[in-house]
């Protein structure tokens, strides 16, 4: 991103998280915004007397912060790493470049303490769950916002919808393949699940009893069975510098008025 390299986990883990208060208002406007996101499952809006206000121009929004907005979707097994490479990435790009830029990190576990506090894992439940965060994620990115949306989503549909909506709104969007292989994965099991499922205490466990489509063509691939959190991290700004979410600045020119005026010493 111009990006400088994510140097080590211990800085990550110790960066503070108040390198952005400008951007914490607009990112808690958006979250106030979530009910025009969550609206009807079948895509149709069931609202009669309603009309969609224009504002500000997403121009103008990205031009404010400096950078377009786009989604890396990163999609993976549990256990994978996507929690842990999605917090590591947003300190890199918040604390760790030559100015903060304007990240929403939306983790899957997080989401379902509120937005979707309402479903559950049901084939019906994770389309529904992918559908929510695929629209929430438009909407930060139309604000300038780097979103890191990380979930299992482990249907392809489901993903393509994800795209489909972004490329809809002509919002740049990442498929990130956070991957590594069930036998890793269950070795890590941070949460217990794997071994919970194996003895038939969760059923439907993605992985295990319920199919998990591999992504076919990830615009970013991450083995981290291979690579270090850190290397994870370096791998996925460098195909954001690719992604040319840059915006070229310029200086403001002055006003007459503005200006100074030379006066006799």
């Amino acid at each position: 991103l111009g990006s400088r390299p994510l140097l080590s986990p211990p800085e990550f883990a110790s960066a503070g998280a108040g390198a952005m208060p400008k951007y914490a208002a607009l990112a808690s406007i958006l979250l106030g915004s979530l009910v025009a996101a969550v609206g009807a499952a079948d895509g149709l809006v069931k609202s009669d007397n309603i009309k969609f206000h224009d504002g500000l121009s997403r121009e103008d929004k990205w031009k404010s912060i400096g950078h377009k907005g786009i989604t890396l979707w990163m999609t993976g097994l549990s256990g994978s790493g996507k929690s842990t490479i999605s917090v590591a990435l947003e300190h890199a790009l918040v604390t760790k470049q030559p100015r903060p830029y304007f990240v929403y990190r939306l983790d899957g576990d997080n989401l379902r303490f509120g937005i979707n506090r309402d479903l559950g894992f049901s084939p019906e439940d994770r389309k529904e769950n992918v559908r929510r965060v695929a629209e929430v994620s438009r909407l930060f990115a139309e604000a300038g916002a780097i979103v890191i949306a990380g979930l299992i989503s482990p249907y392809a549909a489901d993903r393509a919808y994800a795209r489909e909506v972004h490329a809809n709104a002509s919002l740049p969007f990442l498929e990130v393949f956070v991957d590594a292989p069930l036998a890793t994965v269950e070795s890590r099991d941070p949460k217990g699940l794997y071994k919970k499922a194996r003895q038939g205490m969760i059923k439907g466990f993605t992985g295990i009893d319920a199919p998990y489509d591999i992504p076919e063509a990830p615009e970013v691939h991450v083995r981290t069975d291979l690579n270090s959190v850190t290397q994870s991290v370096n791998i996925i700004m460098q195909h954001l510098d690719q992604a040319g979410i840059h915006l070229p600045r310029r200086f403001r020119q002055l006003d007459e008025n503005e200006a100074p005026t030379c006066t006799a010493p």
